[in-house]
């Protein structure tokens, strides 16, 4: 059997925005409503097939608060992509978007990022206009723009299959 590809992938964005619940219901299939708050960097393994090729999935999960982004441009290098997630309910998780996406791109200037819009669930609380967020897509040149609930499982595997099939391609492309 050929081994699996490994693909470091990052995980990005504020504290609170969903993203140790998104790994584990993509990891584990489950809803878990009360994570921890992840101190620097919590590191996951996942492997699914894209174009009938093996692919390992090593994901970094970043720790969202201020303290802890020191440490993480160190946690950066050799990823190959990056989640980039906000909070659709709460419009200021947008506000540190520039900065995490120069954290994300500190070691590859050309890093695909795909951004996520978490809590999708939370349709009546969704105060973030569309428009909005794709512009934000266009100014930060992500590859794309997907919306995600932990909590129903929507676009959950969905993200993590966008972010291999981008990241293959962009290896393709520049060859790194």
């Amino acid at each position: 059997m050929p081994k699996s590809k490994v693909l470091k992938t990052i995980i990005t964005g504020e504290g609170g925005v969903g993203k140790t619940t998104l790994l584990h219901r993509y990891i584990e299939g489950r809803f878990q409503a009360n994570t921890r708050l992840t101190i620097g960097v919590e590191f996951f393994l996942k492997e699914l097939a894209i174009d009938e090729e093996s692919i390992l999935l090593q994901i970094w999960d970043f720790g969202g608060q201020e303290r802890f982004r020191f440490l993480l441009s160190n946690y950066v290098k050799g990823a190959k992509g990056a989640l980039l997630l906000f909070d659709l309910t709460r419009p200021l998780t947008l506000n540190t978007l520039e900065e995490w996406v120069n954290i994300c791109r500190s070691d590859d200037p050309e890093l695909p990022i795909l951004l996520v819009g978490s809590k999708a669930d939370l349709e009546e609380m969704i105060t973030i206009n569309e428009g909005f967020i794709k512009s934000l897509k266009n100014e930060f040149e992500f590859f794309d723009y997907i919306r995600i609930s932990s909590k129903t499982g929507e676009n959950v595997d969905k993200v993590f299959e966008k972010i291999a099939c981008e990241i293959i391609n962009h290896v393709k492309k520049t060859g790194t």
